[in-house]
């Protein structure tokens, strides 16, 4: 039987490769032109996702592309006070480690077999037991699975739900080559991860490891049509940055410097997420996997339960083989609970973030008990 799976991102490639392990064949749709039709992304934190590497056969070869000082971190509020500082040993299990998300992606493809993602394929609707391209083609399936992201068009053959926005936005800037152009603050920037926190306000700096910094600045408690009414000029980078210096009135001076420093990549990004609990009717022909089915507020969590429903529905399919609403009912009960827990505690880090003394907050976070 025939298993199309739609999106070639982590869930969608890590379920490709299980099945693959277990001697099943899948084809992945991809609407991307090629792996390197765009960017991927900065860095992931990859902790529970290490489970479906190890199902999927690679985890010796992530450990080799992963970070571990990437766990370093730093958290402060935007006075400039020091309240957290941890930098990891040389020789501390790699429990959070960082990796580059392009790095991990290409990892997942280059264990597939030729030919497995069928790049080009932008995928419109599904009927009769055919996908249907946005170039005329289509395709049979006997399994669809949805591994297409936020705003799938998958997911309408289970679902009417759909993303609602969080009061959210965040602008993503960046410094190229930071231990050379700017060696200062690289220096306090770190290895891994710098939070400065407070005011309904964030400012997530992060090292790359192709030596960038991506920084993330978060603006919280915001109205939809926030960026339209926000005077960013996102079409002048140099203004975009000068406007973006003027909305943190009263941060420490070394704050702004990395904002002064970053390049011309200004990126807007509205935050959105769906239901926290989210469930439907389960079917024999149709499932979904990562953003698709429980798209969460960005703290850490989405790229790991992506990674795990890949490989969780693999195993599935693969005790199953000729029973594939066995297997989609299998994994959907396991990917509901994990997603729903996975979900609220997002939800509630995400609350948390937007407070006012979100900076002493994430500290009790991290040290329940004060140490």
């Amino acid at each position: 039987m025939t298993i199309a799976i739609v999106g070639a991102g982590l869930g969608g490639l890590a379920l490709a490769r299980v099945l693959h392990v277990h001697g099943m064949d899948a084809v992945v749709y991809e609407r991307e032109a090629s792996r390197d039709a765009r960017g991927q992304g900065g860095m992931l934190d990859i902790h529970s996702g290490q489970r479906a590497l190890r199902e999927a056969g690679l985890i010796d070869e992530f450990y080799a592309i992963a970070r571990g000082e990437g766990q370093d971190m730093r958290l402060l509020e935007p006075d400039g006070t020091l309240l957290l500082q941890e930098d990891t040993p040389d020789d501390a299990p790699l429990a959070r480690p960082e990796v580059d998300r392009a790095d991990l992606r290409d990892l997942l493809l280059d264990s597939l077999p030729d030919g497995t993602v069928r790049w080009g394929h932008a995928f419109v609707h599904a009927a009769d037991g055919a996908l249907h391209f946005a170039d005329g083609g289509s395709a049979p399936y006997d399994l669809l699975v949805g591994a297409d992201g936020a705003n799938s068009r998958v997911r309408p053959l289970l679902t009417d739900a759909r993303p609602a926005h969080l009061g959210h936005h965040v602008v993503e800037v960046g410094i190229p080559d930071i231990d050379r152009t700017h060696p200062d603050l690289a220096a306090m920037v770190g290895r891994g991860t710098y939070w400065v926190l407070g005011g309904g306000i964030s400012l997530a700096a992060q090292r790359n490891g192709d030596g960038r910094v991506r920084i993330g600045l978060g603006f919280y408690n915001t109205p939809e049509d926030w960026f339209a009414t926000s005077g960013i000029p996102f079409d002048d980078p140099a203004a975009a940055k000068a406007r973006l210096i003027d909305l943190l009135p009263g941060w420490h001076p070394r704050f702004t410097a990395l904002i002064e420093a970053c390049d011309e990549m200004v990126v807007p990004r509205s935050i959105t997420a769906l239901p926290v609990g989210l469930t439907w009717p389960s079917r024999p022909d149709v499932t979904l996997i990562g953003d698709a089915a429980h798209l969460m507020p960005p703290v850490g969590e989405g790229a790991n339960m992506a990674l795990l429903d890949g490989a969780l529905l693999g195993l599935a399919l693969a005790a199953h083989p000729d029973d594939f609403a066995a297997a989609v009912r299998e994994y959907e009960r396991e990917m509901f609970e994990r997603s729903t827990a996975a979900a609220r505690m997002s939800a509630d880090l995400h609350t948390l973030l937007a407070s006012p003394d979100a900076a002493r907050k994430m500290l009790a976070f991290f040290q329940p008990d004060g140490d």
